[in-house]
């Protein structure tokens, strides 16, 4: 069992299951606003708070993204709305397709 250094911080549940996270825990985690935790759920049922890792943005897909929408701007003569048919065409395509998101990849999706 892990030691504790500190006593126990507290907060309370709302009733929309929300709650403040300590300044003690907030400072130790290194904690701003924004920020995102994780919360890690050990086999004895006890939960473990921590920091959750900063996902590095893309620097390729940004800069395609701000190219689209600079082009969009540029040029929305281009613009064309899709059909309501190729809409349903797609939407019955992928109705039953189950996709984990977090899920690894196999190999030869690699």
């Amino acid at each position: 069992m892990a030691e504790k250094l500190a006593p126990c911080s507290e907060s309370t549940l709302t009733d929309r299951y929300q709650t403040t996270v300590p300044d003690a825990v907030r400072k130790v985690l290194g904690l701003k606003k924004r920020d995102k935790i994780c919360y890690s759920i050990q086999s004895d049922g006890q939960v473990v708070i921590s920091r959750a890792e900063q996902t590095e943005s893309d620097p390729v897909l940004g800069k395609f993204l701000n190219f689209l929408a600079r082009d969009m701007e540029k040029n929305p003569q281009h613009l064309k709305a899709i059909s309501s048919d190729l809409v349903n065409r797609v939407q019955s395509l992928v109705s039953e397709v189950d996709v984990d998101f977090d899920a690894p990849l196999s190999d030869e999706d690699e």
